[in-house]
């Protein structure tokens, strides 16, 4: 990223003197901003006017650029853009105020979702400021990009450019708190561009959504329509590299394996598509125990998978339930039965094995497909592309194991259906797996 060709000076920001008041009301935007007519900003466009003039045409002094308007808490609207001008890739700063020695190289640290949204609030609760040059105590730029870099624990302060090197799109209907929602505008990167963390779904039409941001005038918590209040079509989903599940719960001890008595419901927001925690691991646990392992392939694990669906739908129709009592989805009764040990068990080949859809074998989700993967989907996989024309990429295989071999192959498909970009990335998603079946 260049470096910007201005310098703000901002006078303080909850000045009400008659001249900030008339000027903000009536001189009209810069491209950085609003002028304003403060004395404090006269003085320094003064003194870089001397400045330049004493050193020569040839050591050329950065102006005084127009500050943006000034801020009060609760000035941001909720239907307006909010002003958040960011800073380029910085060290961690210390008690100080001078930069740390930077990283060799990008480092991924493994984080849960539990710990990113309770960094996230540490800003909320303290009000930081925004600014794209300060850097608060704990060593992060005080911008949008340095709050995701502060929540995902990042080694250093990233920008907008650089946040998806340490992480991997997502869809929408992946979205969990602690995932972003990116949006870097090359033409404009300084000021066309912002990320806020995603904190979860706020009803069930998931056109809306809790979200944690670094904006004007501090750090802010704040119910968003989806994907934002403006160039919402341009945000795209990320999830950081790092994350790790939730810790896994305890192993149960009571009378039937797999079912402890002591956890109670969790709520059903923690099942269903795009869920990914502890309690699905539980909730696959329990179901194999009752006889329901013949609808996982692999696992069960934290990820909602149609497994998951398939295993608890097979031990709700077991207890002679239908219709929405069967919906595959475990609600508090369907819980009760399972941790305590009671009801009936699935019988022998019920749940059945993964379904095909349209003479399709049924997609079985990304985390089959990623690196230290190795299960029967990726050989699936791999003699798939073979038969496509694909098979130059291997030397040997394919096999369970995912390899680079795989990803190319995957990749030249993708390229073949007019994909480019993320689109185009190596790691199938539905749509790849139906193409390249059907």
């Amino acid at each position: 990223m260049e470096t910007p060709v201005f310098e703000e000076i901002d006078p303080a920001s909850d000045c009400d003197c008659p001249g900030c008041v008339h000027w903000r009301r009536v001189l009209p935007h810069s491209r950085a901003g609003r002028v304003t007519a403060h004395p404090a900003a006269h003085r320094a466009l003064a003194l870089a006017a001397v400045a330049s003039a004493a050193l020569g045409a040839g050591h050329a002094v950065p102006a005084a650029a127009a500050s943006h308007a000034s801020h009060h808490p609760g000035d941001v609207s909720a239907g307006e853009e909010p002003d958040t001008p960011q800073g380029g890739k910085a060290p961690l700063h210390g008690p100080a105020g001078r930069p740390a020695q930077p990283s060799a190289a990008p480092r991924v640290s493994a984080i849960t979702r539990t710990e990113i949204i309770k960094r996230a609030k540490t800003w909320v609760a303290a009000k930081v400021p925004y600014s794209m040059s300060a850097y608060w105590s704990d060593g992060y730029r005080q911008d949008c990009s340095g709050y995701v870099s502060m929540a995902w624990q990042l080694p250093g302060n990233e920008w907008t450019g650089s946040l998806a090197q340490f992480a991997e799109r997502i869809t929408k209907e992946e979205l969990q708190p602690g995932d972003i929602l990116l949006f870097h505008n090359p033409d404009d990167p300084e000021k066309g561009s912002h990320v806020v963390i995603f904190g979860g779904w706020t009803d069930s039409t998931q056109t809306s959504y809790v979200a944690y941001e670094q904006t004007r005038p501090h750090t802010r918590r704040q119910s968003t329509p989806y994907a934002y209040w403006s160039n919402s079509d341009r945000y795209v989903p990320y999830r950081y590299k790092g994350v790790t599940p939730e810790e896994p719960a305890p192993e149960p001890d009571s009378g039937r394996p797999g079912a402890p008595a002591a956890t109670p419901y969790p709520r059903a927001a923690y099942f269903g598509p795009g869920a990914v925690n502890k309690y699905v691991t539980l909730l696959g646990r329990m179901l194999v125990a009752r006889g329901a392992g013949a609808a996982y392939a692999s696992g069960p694990g934290p990820r909602w998978t149609d497994a998951d669906r398939r295993a608890t739908r097979a031990f709700q129709l077991a207890q002679g339930w239908t219709g929405a009592d069967a919906d595959g989805l475990p609600g508090p009764r369907t819980w009760e039965l399972l941790v305590t040990g009671e009801g009936k068990d699935v019988k022998d080949a019920v749940a059945g094995p993964p379904p095909a859809s349209h003479g399709v074998p049924g997609y079985p989700g990304r985390a089959m497909f990623r690196p230290g993967a190795s299960n029967a989907y990726v050989t699936r996989l791999g003699r798939q592309l073979v038969r496509k024309g694909f098979g130059r990429f291997y030397a040997v295989g394919p096999g369970p194991r995912w390899s680079e071999a795989d990803r190319r192959a995957v990749e030249a498909f993708q390229r073949t259906q007019g994909w480019r970009g993320g689109a185009a990335d190596g790691y199938p998603g539905p749509e790849t797996w139906r193409r390249l079946f059907s």
